[in-house]
């Protein structure tokens, strides 16, 4: 039995454990949040290096991304350093390989139409390659990552014009201290329904990150298509409760939670014995193939 433990930085109510069966190889998923915590999520990592098969680090990515170059995020870097042994990802490798599979999927399915779809997409620097899936297909972008990462309440709707910013951008953002730029630990569970209210209602489908799209979440969404990753249960009743129409998670429904990519990847890795910087986009595609990953999908006012 293989087991994968996500570290995560945010809200240990958040907390799971699941097993699954893949491949015919059983494993054990833990996510292990310490509210904000480095020094806690660094300490962890060491205790249990060497004792788990992959580690996932939550609630942090550990780089950001301008055109091809790629930016370590200071704060991520000590969470990296402190696995010795054991594999450590982000969740990078499968957002740019499964996301891009998911977008193309919803719409040859029949499942969503996109062409001319508003698309508000919480962090495209986050989530380039969904971005860039959606732009693809005929959606209209509206490019939230000044208003959620750095509250200044103005769209973009040009991936071109959001890869000019973040040359300038992201080199200085990477060296400022996470919880600036991310909810993490407590600020997970606060909510400020009102604050960027007009783009969500803007919107026909919601986009990204889980904890950006919950941050400014109205309390109304009727009719919205939300695409994401990481849910609970509690969160499925929330999005239900405000009229939500679908819910699709990029990683698929595990004992009645969507767990981050970071956990996903950190399974792929470990199926594939190898560590991250030495996975390629067609080891990941094949690995995806071969289980037959499919998003979850759920109508949930049905």
């Amino acid at each position: 039995m293989k087991k994968v433990v996500s570290i995560s930085i945010g809200s240990s109510t958040r907390n799971k454990t699941a097993e699954v069966e893949i491949l015919g190889e059983k494993f054990v998923i833990e996510r292990i949040g310490t509210d904000g915590d480095l020094k806690k999520a660094i300490e962890l990592i060491k205790e249990l290096d060497g004792k788990v098969d992959a580690f996932g680090m939550g609630g942090i990515d550990l780089y950001l991304s301008a055109g091809k170059k790629r930016y370590v995020i200071k704060d991520a870097l000590p969470l990296k350093k402190a696995a010795k042994i054991t594999p450590i990802v982000d969740g990078s490798g499968l957002k740019n390989t499964l996301e891009r599979k998911v977008i193309k999927y919803i719409q040859e399915k029949g499942i969503v139409d996109l062409k001319d779809k508003k698309v508000l997409i919480v962090s495209a620097m986050d989530r380039f390659g969904m971005a860039q899936t959606f732009s693809e297909l005929g959606a209209k972008l509206i490019i939230g990552d000044m208003i959620f990462a750095l509250g200044i309440p103005i769209p973009f709707h040009s991936l071109r014009i959001l890869y000019t910013l973040s040359l300038v951008i992201v080199p200085i953002v990477a060296r400022l201290p996470f919880e600036m730029i991310y909810p993490t630990g407590e600020k997970q569970l606060t909510i400020d329904s009102k604050k960027y209210e007009k783009f969500y209602k803007e919107a026909d489908v919601i986009a990204g990150d889980y904890l950006f799209i919950k941050k400014y979440m109205p309390e109304r969404l009727d009719g919205k298509i939300i695409v994401t990753n990481t849910v609970t249960q509690e969160d499925v009743e929330m999005m239900r409760g405000r009229g939500v129409e679908l819910l699709i998670t990029t990683t698929p429904n595990i004992n009645g939670r969507s767990f981050g990519t970071n956990v996903m990847e950190g399974v792929l890795v470990a199926i594939a014995g190898k560590k991250q910087e030495e996975m390629t986009p067609q080891d990941y595609d094949e690995l995806l193939d071969k289980i037959g990953f499919e998003p979850r999908i759920e109508y949930l006012q049905k």
